[in-house]
């Protein structure tokens, strides 16, 4: 199949990163720096301190979440998927910080046993507890099947919301003030475009899409919109979030190696691809049928923080994700777990695209949250 292109724009490169025109929205500047290259050094760099400031900035919410737990078993909630970040941010937050937190994790039917391998090192050496929500397989099915009939880039939503409703809607029942989450600027300070990777969190393009391509009623699938946990979780329940990596010296490949020699934790090849699911998302479904490769936004991350260079950049992105072999064993994986035959992937791969606009979507009222939330403090004001 041949690759997509993305737009009709003339191609063009950062000459700092290497994000390019496959985000049709991208802009450059005079010296020929694109958009999220200005926003990491005007915006995320001046207020971003991964030093012994940052951690003493960090001090008083860790001695705020060990206040709110004094008297329960757990004093904060960590959602793990047996990836770098979560993992990482799972260690420091007993070994480094002296939390006692539970570890929640949600299976919806696509670990690897890499995953699995990772989260029990973990848990068995930190002696801390593990909470596993199952997602109902039925209805994941039927929902990541709705999505791809859809045609959309973003078919890893159903993953994604699943697993972010069920971890804020089990701390608002059991009264968790305080969640810890792997996200940050070190390896994440480029997002990914909105055409590449829509809001998981954007519940009624969720409902939209399976009332028009799903089967099954989703009776049990965990939900919970954009304003649910930013809004209501926020500040009814007073549900907040933590993000311990901004605040510490995080950089990718020695957290991986510390995590290894420290538990014996095994490497995956990518970013996300510890779920053998989001490997063919990334890997080969947004690239070959759309022309969207999420390792440039990776990659570029890790140039601006000084992780990678720029040249070694371009050399790892002119190489497929992975091996035409691999490819083909995760397409007949993907399809027979998915109750279809190799050509009826092949089909729905080879339908017309669409995009987040060609359905019910919330994005008005998300961008009006997001500017009511900067307006009163809650939310930093950081374009992209």
């Amino acid at each position: 199949m041949q690759n997509k292109t993305p737009n009709n724009r003339p191609y063009a490169i950062c000459s700092n990163c290497i994000m390019d025109t496959s985000d049709s929205n991208i802009f450059f500047d005079e010296r020929g720096w694109c958009d999220y290259c200005n926003n990491y050094h005007n915006n995320i760099l001046p207020n971003w301190h991964p030093d012994e400031r940052g951690e003493q900035e960090l001090l008083p919410t860790i001695e705020a979440i060990k206040r709110e737990g004094k008297g329960r078993d757990h004093d904060c909630l960590i959602g793990i998927s047996g990836g770098v970040d979560s993992s990482y941010v799972t260690y420091i937050a007993k070994e480094k910080f002296g939390l006692r937190p539970l570890i929640f994790h949600v299976d919806a039917g696509w670990n690897s046993q890499q995953a699995v391998n990772n989260i029990e090192k973990l848990i068995d050496n930190l002696g801390l507890d593990l909470h596993t929500e199952v997602v109902n397989w039925e209805e994941m099915k039927d929902l990541q099947l709705a999505f791809f009939k859809a045609q959309v880039p973003h078919i890893d939503t159903p993953q994604d919301h699943a697993f972010f409703a069920a971890m804020y809607n089990f701390a608002a029942k059991y009264k968790f003030k305080y969640i810890l989450t792997g996200a940050n600027y070190s390896s994440e300070c480029v997002r990914e475009p909105l055409e590449w990777h829509y809001h998981a969190s954007d519940l009624r393009q969720l409902l939209d899409i399976h009332s028009k391509f799903g089967k099954h009623p989703l009776r049990t699938f965990p939900l919970a919109d954009i304003f649910k946990y930013k809004l209501y979780y926020r500040f009814i329940k007073g549900v907040r979030v933590v993000k311990p990596l901004n605040h510490i010296p995080f950089y990718k490949e020695a957290a991986m190696d510390e995590l290894v020699d420290r538990f014996g934790w095994q490497k995956y090849a990518h970013k996300h691809y510890e779920s053998r699911f989001t490997r063919f998302y990334e890997g080969y479904w947004l690239p070959t049928k759309f022309g969207y490769d999420k390792r440039r936004a990776h990659f570029s991350s890790l140039i601006l923080t000084g992780q990678l260079s720029r040249a070694d950049a371009l050399e790892k992105i002119a190489l497929p994700a992975y091996s035409e072999e691999t490819i083909a064993e995760d397409f007949e994986y993907i399809a027979t777990k998915l109750d279809l035959t190799v050509e009826e992937l092949k089909a729905i791969m080879a339908g017309p695209n669409k995009t987040y606009r060609d359905y019910k979507n919330a994005m008005t009222f998300i961008d009006l949250g997001t500017k009511v939330l900067r307006a009163v403090g809650v939310q930093r004001a950081i374009i992209r």
